[in-house]
């Protein structure tokens, strides 16, 4: 058997007024296009013969006005900045669903034009339309006889960045501006990196999440997630563990998936409640390089808020061992950002974030108002990339974090903030006091063991309500406008 390039003219980009209709035909066009691509790989490994270049393409959404007018002045997003043709590459439209049709509604209505969906001419890498479970090992170039590129399409970094949300996408006319802020290459290799980092498929991700930086609070989340799903009150319809290992509701033992032999670098954790309205946990491990690592790749599946909960230096002799930090500013001194967003642009608080925080924080606790502030300051966190840093010469890092005002310092808060700015993405923090080291009070074992044991489990249960929270409010307005630059991509 001999395989020639089957690449065949494109058909005409269809037009649709309905948003459902057009995702139908965005997935109709992946499936056909990965499928074949799959298709001719496996006659491949059965000993097909090669004659010419395998390619496939992703599906296109194309939008074109003619007006600078819009309906809705309130909404963040969901609206062109001015009249052109503007374009973006799909992946996964299974995956992505629900969220195109809201995407694609949003400018329907605002701009009263259809969309015109079609085959783009940016190719599919056999890579991302292969399952993922499905490896592509140095055998295939040896059967074909040739370097694996010289058939197939192969990931380009080229179009795997991060231009369009970092706002450098040159203007060049004729061509169409982004209507999304991400490509579809850009999107496939984050669902895989994410798989790889955290042990379960992108599909499981909730759309609010909670990063840690402690095993405790894993161990924490998962007894509440079985208690959850043994609920039938609870509104959670499954919990999802490292190897895709999941429970439904109502079971007590996992009826799919194979615990993960062992533990991958930043194990994920999903108690689902349905349209992803549920929580994911991950823990980050310690570090701004971890922190940043995650983010980039969470950041594709456009999850409505994202909160780190972890532990913290306190820098203020007024704090005691176990007192909460609800951070209103940063200190950016975690450098792995310094090249996408500079240290002098401000990650301002977000009010809706802050207000569940801090209601949470109130109602586990049972304090509020002047009673509130005995355990909760707010205040600005220090994020530095030196563990050690307190063996450094005093009246450096010292200075700077009075100068700040600082009242806590970690590894990994004002990361996962400033990511959640660039990528558009609702953030927040709330840390737990676990040491005082300018104030002789060191975070030592004995110490951490008895203050973990009591803090815990209180900590994560105000992280949780405040996702719950979170979860009951409009969309549309948790992402709030102070994320969106001057001209903003349509898509949130």
């Amino acid at each position: 058997m001999i395989i020639s390039d089957p690449i065949t003219a494109a058909p005409p980009f269809e037009s649709f007024s309905d948003p459902e209709r057009a995702v139908a035909r965005l997935c109709d066009i992946y499936s056909e296009e990965t499928g074949r691509l799959a298709d001719e790989f496996r006659s491949i490994l059965d000993g097909a013969q090669v004659r010419g270049r395998i390619r496939a393409f992703y599906p296109e959404i194309r939008v074109e006005t003619d007006t600078h007018a819009r309906v809705d002045s309130r909404l963040a997003y969901g609206f062109v900045p001015g009249p052109g043709l503007y374009s973006t590459t799909v992946t996964r439209p299974d995956l992505f669903f629900e969220y195109l049709v809201e995407q694609i509604g949003h400018i329907m209505r605002n701009h009263s034009v259809p969309v015109e969906v079609g085959r783009s001419d940016t190719p599919i890498p056999l890579h991302f339309a292969l399952p993922l479970d499905v490896e592509v090992s140095v055998d295939v170039a040896e059967n074909l006889g040739r370097p694996l590129r010289d058939v197939f399409d192969v990931p380009d970094l080229a179009v795997t960045d991060d231009a369009i949300v970092n706002g450098i996408v040159p203007f060049l006319p004729g061509l169409p501006q982004p209507l999304a802020p991400f490509t579809a290459p850009r999107i496939d290799y984050s669902l895989h990196r994410l798989q790889h980092y955290t042990a379960t498929g992108a599909e499981y991700f909730q759309n609010f999440v909670l990063f840690t930086n402690y095993q405790f609070y894993v161990d924490e989340f998962i007894a509440f997630a079985r208690a959850a799903i043994a609920d039938p009150n609870s509104g959670y319809t499954a919990f999802i563990e490292p190897g895709n290992l999941i429970t439904q509701a109502g079971r007590l033992e996992a009826s799919s998936g194979t615990a993960a032999a062992r533990l991958p670098q930043m194990p994920a954790y999903h108690l689902a409640r349905p349209g992803h309205a549920g929580i994911t946990m991950v823990n980050i491990g310690i570090g701004p390089s971890n922190a940043k690592t995650i983010t980039d790749h969470i950041a594709v599946l456009r999850p409505h808020a994202w909160i780190m909960l972890g532990h913290c230096a306190g820098l203020r002799n007024s704090q005691k061992l176990g007192d909460y930090v609800l951070a209103h500013a940063y200190v950016r001194e975690d450098h792995v950002l310094d090249a996408d967003l500079p240290v002098w642009v401000p990650i301002p608080a977000l009010s809706e974030v802050q207000v569940a925080l801090e209601d949470a924080v109130a109602e586990v606790t049972g304090l509020t108002g002047w009673e509130l502030k005995s355990v909760m300051r707010t205040g600005t966190v220090a994020t530095i990339d030196n563990r050690n840093w307190e063996l450094r010469d005093q009246s450096g890092p010292v200075h700077r974090l009075s100068l700040s005002r600082a009242i806590a310092l970690d590894m990994e808060s004002a990361t996962i903030a400033a990511n959640g700015y660039r990528f558009r993405v609702p953030y927040g923090t709330l840390l737990c006091v676990s040491d005082k080291p300018l104030h002789g009070e060191l975070k030592l074992p004995g110490m951490a063991t008895n203050f973990y044991r009591r803090q815990v489990s209180q900590h994560l249960a105000i992280g949780i309500r405040a996702m719950e929270k979170l979860s009951s409010m409009p969309s549309e307005k948790l992402h709030s406008r102070k994320l969106r630059s001057f001209e903003e991509v349509a898509f949130q």
